[in-house]
Formats: C-alpha cells, sequence, structure tokens
C-alpha cells in the first residue's frame, strides 16, 4: 500500500492556485513517500485499520485544535524552542509545505550553516510523523535553520520562505491538503517578528491577495524521522540527487 500524506479538509480553501513559477504546486505527493518505513498489506483488514485508511482520506478526524488528554504533553510542546544554535549561529523556522522542498530552498542559501526537517506549534510531545499526519496533533511539517547573521540575513530567509510556496492559500500547497502544511514563520526575537511583519505587509502588496500566514513565537522544535532529513538531497523516491550548492538554482522536484 503506499503510504498517503493525508488530507485533514476542516479548515482550508478551495483555491490552490499560485502565481509562483518555482513551486510545483499542482503535483500530487500521494506516490510519492513509497519509501518509508511503516507499509501495510492491506488497509482494511481490521476495523482499526479501516478507521486508519478513513483518516487518511480525511473522513472523521478530531479538529486539529483539540488538545491532548494528558495537560502536561501540551505544556511541554508548546514551550519554547530551547535548542541552542551553534556558536555565532541563529536560528529561523519556516512551516511552508511539505518540508522536503522547503528545506532544500534554505539549503541552497549562501550563510545557512545547518537545515533540520521536524514538527512544531502542535500540542503532543514528541509527535511522529503519523501523528502528525493525523491532523490531530496541531503540529505543522517546519524547517529549522541555522544561520550565520554575518553572511545571511534574516531577511534573505524571508525572501526564500516566500517565494517557495503560496502563502495565500490555507491550509494546503496544491495538492498537499491539512494543517500541517499551514504557512508560517516562527521568530526566535523581537527583532525576527519585526522584520516578519514588515516582510509580510509588503508581500501582501505584492500579491494583492490575502496572505494567511501565521507569525508566531517559536515552539519546541521536534526533529522528524531520519528518512525525512535531506530527503531530496539525499535523492528522494526515485534516487536522483538534487543539488545542496550554495546559490544553485535548479529547479526543486518537491517529490524525488
Amino acid at each position: 500500500m503506499l503510504l498517503l500524506h493525508p488530507a485533514t479538509p476542516t479548515t482550508f480553501t478551495t483555491s490552490s492556485s499560485s502565481s509562483l513559477s518555482s513551486s510545483p504546486l499542482s503535483l500530487s505527493k500521494f506516490p510519492t513517500r513509497t519509501n518509508l518505513p511503516t507499509l501495510h498489506s492491506s488497509p482494511l483488514s481490521s476495523p482499526q485499520k479501516m478507521s486508519s485508511w478513513l483518516g487518511k482520506l480525511g473522513f472523521g478526524a478530531r479538529l486539529p485544535t483539540e488538545s491532548p488528554t494528558d495537560p502536561s504533553s501540551s505544556s511541554i510542546a508548546q514551550s519554547p524552542d530551547d535548542d541552542t544554535p551553534a556558536a555565532g549561529q541563529l536560528f529561523a523556522q519556516f512551516g511552508a509545505g511539505c518540508f522536503w522542498g522547503v528545506e532544500l530552498a534554505f539549503q541552497r542559501i549562501p550563510g545557512v550553516t545547518k537545515t533540520e526537517v521536524g514538527y512544531s506549534q502542535g500540542y503532543v510531545d514528541k509527535p511522529t510523523y503519523n501523528n502528525v499526519c493525523s491532523g490531530t496533533t496541531g503540529h505543522s511539517e517546519v524547517v529549522r535553520v541555522q544561520y550565520d547573521p554575518k553572511e545571511c540575513s534574516y531577511e534573505a530567509l524571508l525572501d526564500a520562505f516566500w517565494d517557495r510556496h503560496d502563502p495565500t492559500t490555507l491550509n494546503r500547497q496544491g495538492n498537499d491538503v491539512g494543517t500541517q502544511y499551514r504557512s508560517g514563520i516562527y521568530f526566535y526575537t523581537p527583532e525576527q517578528e519585526t522584520a516578519a511583519l514588515e516582510s509580510k505587509e509588503r508581500q501582501q502588496q505584492i500579491l494583492n491577495r490575502k496572505i494567511v500566514s501565521e507569525i508566531m513565537p517559536a515552539k519546541k522544535f521536534y526533529r522528524a524521522e531520519e528518512y525525512h532529513q535531506q530527503y531530496l538531497a539525499k535523492g528522494g523516491r526515485f534516487g536522483f540527487k538534487q543539488s545542496t550548492e550554495k546559490g544553485c538554482n535548479d529547479p526543486i522536484r518537491c517529490y524525488g
């Protein structure tokens, strides 16, 4: 069975158009994660699997704002990101749809010294990919960027963020639908917050369409499973490695 990237159609707009030619938003993500380790021979062989399969199709899912049963889980997940970047480096965090292509875009920026994909902004401590895909944890797929402010400005990261996705589609990028694909800038400092708000205002004037990107403090970052890290640089589904060379402007093939 193909491991689908699930839909969570509780709160999304029907528009999936994008004016950004660099982002192939019209591609379906459904056939792309066949190489992931969690596979089942038959999704309908038990009531539990039937429920899981329906959940992946977006039926019967709880609202993503529903809190976990354990209040302490929410408290931990909603705490600030207290990880420490390398000496002289800063963190930035962005959500812009599927984190594979977003990570590669940031990897190519001069002055970016490290990228990691993961989950943040949700209500469950130590979420897994399957948890996030259920649409019930409130997490977003994010990229945490470590950068050298002497070589890379935060504004350069913001420009890459806007260029990489369509910030006017709520909880979706193309065929990738669900709250985990929402657009967001998650700041670590007051200076980053100010720059993000000003950048959003400028972008709003350029697009002349309502931007739905959220701008919020960075919360606890949960590093995604290892097979998600640098997924496209390692070859993606088909083994075609994509360049992480600084300044590279080769089109990004989102799904390998």
